[in-house]
């Protein structure tokens, strides 16, 4: 894992305007279940979902770029006002290139959290390069941040929760919930 200083990280939190995830291995545990009907199950993490939320009040676009098309990654999208959905894209760093350019945003305004190989581009080019505690061992030597918690266990809740705290913003958004 790249270290950066914490007077570094939050100059470059300060500058985000875009946090792109991933979603098998980072929004959900990795795992496919197929019912016997043939129908997709994921489990996603609510304490994740509320982290999105939050960042998208301190006015942070959210996106999901991942590589595989499912009915219940865009019924989740929905479900947290994420406007931006790119499925089906193996190569992650040519759609935050293309959905950064489609926002007007430079890729230091984004920071983008995945956790396999077809993240490790879009992880270096990124502004700030995310990841999660069980990350393949590149992504996480590449990433400028690696959450406590692993994919699919709140590990998108974290790294919201530091974000807003680099930004000055966590005291006053706890103390809405007073």
């Amino acid at each position: 894992m790249t270290i950066i200083g914490n007077t570094t990280a939050a100059a470059m939190a300060r500058g985000i305007r875009l946090l792109a995830l991933d979603v098998d291995g980072v929004l959900s545990d990795g795992r496919v279940i197929y019912a016997s009907d043939g129908s997709e199950l994921k489990a996603f993490n609510i304490k994740d979902g509320l982290g999105i939320k939050l960042l998208q009040r301190a006015g942070i676009t959210i996106a999901i770029i991942t590589g595989r098309k499912s009915g219940v990654v865009g019924r989740r999208a929905a479900e947290l006002g994420i406007f931006h959905l790119v499925e089906g894209r193996e190569d992650k760093l040519t759609a935050l290139n293309e959905l950064c350019a489609s926002l007007d945003l430079d890729l230091a305004q984004c920071a983008y959290m995945g956790d396999d190989l077809p993240d490790l581009g879009a992880i270096r080019a990124a502004g700030l390069g995310l990841t999660v505690a069980d990350a393949v061992a590149e992504v996480r030597a590449a990433a400028d941040w690696c959450s406590t918690a692993n994919g699919g266990a709140g590990a998108v809740r974290e790294a919201c929760e530091w974000l807003l705290q680099l930004r000055g913003e966590w005291l006053a958004i706890v103390a809405e919930f007073n």
